[in-house]
């Protein structure tokens, strides 16, 4: 029975003080990610800068949820499509107000859903579907309705959105994929009648398109901008971002992903990261929408750092493609910061003045621009490479293993692992067993020796 009992005090005390800080850690991070809270107050908008209508031109209306929308799901293919400049293609969710994207990054949507209907008088000729984490049934339905209301459009699915289109049913009976850690975790388990492959980029079947993780989008946009506007366009889609992988557009075959050792530097970062960093990244008016995006899945989705948005404009910054982006801190209110991006290969001419007055507050903290020299590099090169150096080249590998991005140009230089991230687990792990150990002897041990005197004094006794 002692035996029995110091093994529950020692495993208790491991699950109680590794497990429980670990497991709040985990859950806090994954939270602050997927479910970012604004702080600041909302200020008072006035209205949406939207790309104008021309009825002549296919329609694309890429979604957001009223919880949380995947950053890349829906920041990189707007503006793939909107870079032919053959679409109309605006931001669509169920009602107007201010959504925001994983990380924190919130902007406003041109349409409502209902708005749309009524501007097209038909279905949009194609729909994108980003991933949409599905935390509050009440919110999301009227998502799901609309998808399901134009069900016989064009739908494309980038990463884990395959599941929200799933979820509406229409995917019964037909092939598709999702991002590698669905699979890992046997979300797909939940929709047994679709046929998933984890085997390629991108699926096509009739008129879904599925793709893989994140960077995956991009091949599937690419191939539906070949299959609609012609192979010439795509590959110059392509060329203009520096995409190094333009032969999966072609053959999307791919040796799949699985869950392996590289999940840890993820968990623990996530879990045990107590000093992440702050950065800021500055909005500013005509900023690359797709630059943005680099910052929040590389760093903010790498758990070593919290992103603040930051601009002094009183009203939505309006990117390069027309998103109206809604900065969550001022300059006079910015909390501490470590870093501050400003993303985009134009970044020193296009946010000149903007970075001028952040210099002359007197703040300390320098204008990085980090994408400046990169302008014959694909947009995720630098901020992998930066991470690399910022925290360590296995959280920038895993990075890149996330995004399911492919490319063997990367020169990642730096730490080779977190020690933090995984010296923290080992000092929690020590003070657990010295827990332990202090509980075992003060009280499992010392009642022992008190029963076994107890004992040898009736023994005596006896004798006596």
């Amino acid at each position: 029975m002692k035996v029995f009992l110091r093994i529950v005090v020692y495993v208790m005390t491991f699950v109680i003080l590794f497990g429980g800080i670990g497991a709040f850690g985990y859950h806090r991070s994954k939270q602050e990610y997927w479910l970012p809270v604004r702080q600041a107050p909302m200020p008072a908008l006035q209205g949406v800068s939207v790309p104008a209508h021309d009825p002549k031109k296919p329609t694309v209306a890429v979604l957001l949820s009223n919880s949380t929308t995947e950053v890349f799901d829906f920041m990189v293919p707007y503006e793939m499509f909107a870079m032919t400049e053959s679409y109309n293609v605006y931001a669509v969710a169920p009602d107007k107000n201010v959504k925001s994207l994983s990380g924190g990054l919130d902007l406003m949507p041109h349409y409502s859903i209902d708005e749309l209907d009524r501007l097209l008088g038909k279905s949009p000729d194609l729909i994108v579907i980003p991933a949409m984490p599905i935390v509050d049934e009440a919110k999301y339905k009227p998502v799901r309705a609309w998808i399901q209301k134009h069900s016989d459009t064009k739908l494309l699915s980038i990463c884990a959105g395959a599941l929200n289109l799933a979820d509406t049913g229409l995917l019964k009976g037909k092939e598709a994929t999702t991002d590698w850690k669905s699979f890992g975790f046997h979300e797909i388990d939940s929709y047994p009648e679709t046929k998933w492959r984890r085997d390629v980029r991108y699926v096509a079947d009739g008129n879904i398109v599925a793709s893989a993780a994140l960077t995956s989008g991009i091949d599937a946009v690419l191939y539906v901008i070949s299959q609609q506007l012609g192979e010439p366009m795509a590959e110059k889609i392509a060329k203009e971002m520096n995409y190094p992988s333009y032969h999966f557009v072609k053959n999307p075959k791919a040796d799949p992903y699985y869950l392996d050792a590289a999940e840890w530097i993820y968990t623990f970062n996530l879990a045990f990261q107590w000093n992440q960093k702050s950065a800021g990244v500055w909005l500013y008016n005509g900023m690359d929408d797709g630059a943005l995006a680099t910052i929040f899945d590389t760093y903010a989705a790498s758990g070593t750092t919290k992103v603040h948005t930051i601009s002094d404009a009183k009203q939505p910054v309006v990117t390069k493609y027309h998103l109206n982006l809604v900065a969550r801190y001022q300059m006079s209110n910015a909390p501490k910061l470590d870093r501050m991006f400003v993303p985009g290969v134009e970044a020193e001419s296009l946010a000149a003045k903007d970075v001028k007055q952040w210099n002359a507050t007197g703040n300390n903290v320098v204008p990085a621009f980090i994408h400046s020299g990169s302008a014959a590099r694909f947009i995720f090169d630098a901020p992998l490479e930066d991470l690399a150096r910022q925290e360590d080249v296995l959280t920038a590998k895993y990075g890149a293993k996330r995004l399911e991005y492919r490319a063997a140009n990367l020169n990642f230089e730096g730490r080779p692992f977190s020690y933090e991230a995984f010296g923290i687990p080992v000092l929690l792990c020590a003070a657990a067993w010295l827990t332990a150990f202090y509980l075992d002897r003060r009280f499992i041990r010392k009642g022992k020796a008190c029963t076994s005197a107890s004992i040898r004094s009736a023994a005596l006794s006896k004798e006596g």
